[in-house]
């Protein structure tokens, strides 16, 4: 794959024409000198919020519209409360942050966004599958992909456990600033490292529990293996060889991780890197940032890097935010603008350089921005986390069921569920006809 880099004027040009020609139809009306409000994901990263405060403004005054925004935390799910008033309402922000299974779940209040979306895939690429599957309803758009708050759950290695442990040099294999060389770093690699470093006294931090990051790392492996559970049609596909498969090596790889890991929840692995044990987390780079704050030895030592490749694939977590704008909404012309000015990449940049490299853009051409090539200790420890050659498939655990179907098997953690039972000790054929009721009445829902 050809490497693409930017210069700063070649991101200005491409952004002052891309603007003139994507924004301007969305803006010039009656409704100029009007105002839009929006609600925003309440960024964890101090400084984030206030860039994309700038950009909104840098917009505003541009198209003399006022931009009137609140940042709304996650924190009690009160965005996801936020979501459901004003939906019910029928009242409320004219664009809205809206988390992973959001856009599906409140499809029917959102205004298309076909007309941008089309627009913004040809300027800045294309966007994975997971985005589409995520962001899509009956053919048509419904969200607009955003940069604040997506995040990819890759690998993050200890540089000299690995090499200690293991054998591997994680900086080889992932180098900064050059195409992986990763064609051994499969399954097979990867139990075995995940054993020596058991063995080493320092095991993968790998959660089974029923939160977030658990079920996104077991998801990853489910369509490593190519173990779907339920088909695009809501086929049940339960019990093949290539679930029993995952399971056998999900079994092997419980052995190794740590013994209260089925009792993790999202803080969990990153206290295990942070404080010197894991070997290996699968997580955004906020792990690494707080060792990077509070024990920048351990930072020093923290690599990045891909997923490895199972039978079906190289498969890693992704879990898109969107930007969606209501129905109802009072000036959705100038909503439309807002995101398209907030999809540019000079904006882009900016927001991905304000999140330290966390924020992680959809679109196929912005891979490659000097922040995650630049982070430091050690430099380019960042560089694979948007993974710049796209190696790899960016999935999420419940796919390709229908939306429905899917976020029952993410939100009840029925893959670690799954693991964990047949860890301890039940027969397999018991825990995959377990799952199939459980499936089944997930459709009846």
């Amino acid at each position: 794959m050809t490497k693409r880099t930017f210069s700063r004027r070649q991101v200005l040009a491409t952004t002052a024409a891309t603007t003139a020609a994507l924004a301007m139809p969305y803006v010039r009306g009656a409704h100029a000198a009007g105002k839009v409000s929006v609600g925003f994901w309440d960024h964890w990263v101090p400084g984030s919020n206030g860039t994309m405060t700038a950009l909104c403004q840098e917009w505003g005054e541009k198209n003399k519209v006022e931009v009137q925004i609140d940042y709304i935390t996650s924190q009690g799910q009160k965005n996801l409360l936020t979501a459901a008033a004003e939906m019910q309402a029928r009242s409320g922000h004219d664009i809205l942050a809206l988390p992973t299974w959001q856009p599906n779940d409140k499809a029917k209040a959102l205004e298309p966004v076909d007309d941008i979306m089309g627009e913004l895939i040809k300027q800045n690429g294309d966007v994975n599958d997971t985005v589409k599957y995520l962001g899509r309803k009956d053919g048509h758009w419904i969200a607009v992909p955003a940069t604040t708050g997506s995040q990819f759950k890759g690998p993050c290695s200890r540089i000299d456990y690995m090499k200690k442990f293991a054998g591997i040099d994680v900086q080889a294999m992932y180098p900064a600033g050059a195409e992986p060389k990763s064609d051994s770093w499969d399954m097979d690699t990867f139990i075995t490292a995940a054993e020596k470093c058991h063995a080493g006294g320092h095991p993968f931090g790998i959660g089974l529990g029923v939160t977030s990051d658990s079920v996104d790392s077991v998801g990853a492996f489910f369509s490593a293996f190519g173990a779907v559970l339920v088909d695009e049609k809501g086929g049940v596909h339960v019990k093949t060889d290539e679930v029993r498969k995952c399971m056998e090596f999900m079994k092997r790889l419980g052995k190794v991780l740590p013994p209260e890991s089925a009792a993790w929840d999202d803080a969990s692995n990153n206290k295990y890197l942070v404080s010197g044990q894991g070997s290996m987390i699968f997580n955004p780079p906020s792990a690494w940032a707080v060792a990077k704050r509070d024990v920048p030895e351990i930072a020093a030592q923290c690599w990045t890097h891909g997923m490895p490749k199972g039978p079906a694939g190289r498969f890693g977590p992704f879990l898109p935010y969107f930007w969606g704008i209501w129905e109802f909404g009072t000036n959705k012309a100038a909503a439309k603008s807002l995101l398209v000015h907030l999809s540019q990449p000079d904006a882009v940049g900016k927001l991905v350089a304000a999140s330290g490299g966390y924020d992680l853009p959809s679109f196929a051409n912005l891979t490659k921005f000097d922040t995650w090539a630049n982070e430091a200790p050690p430099k380019g420890t960042l560089y694979h986390y948007p993974d710049p050659y796209l190696q790899q498939t960016k999935s999420i655990a419940g796919a390709p069921a229908p939306a429905n179907i899917a976020f029952q098997i993410y939100n009840q953690a029925l893959q670690t569920k799954m693991v964990v039972r047949y860890n301890q000790g039940e027969a397999l054929e018991s825990v995959l006809t377990w799952a199939e009721d459980e499936i089944e009445g997930y459709s009846r829902s």
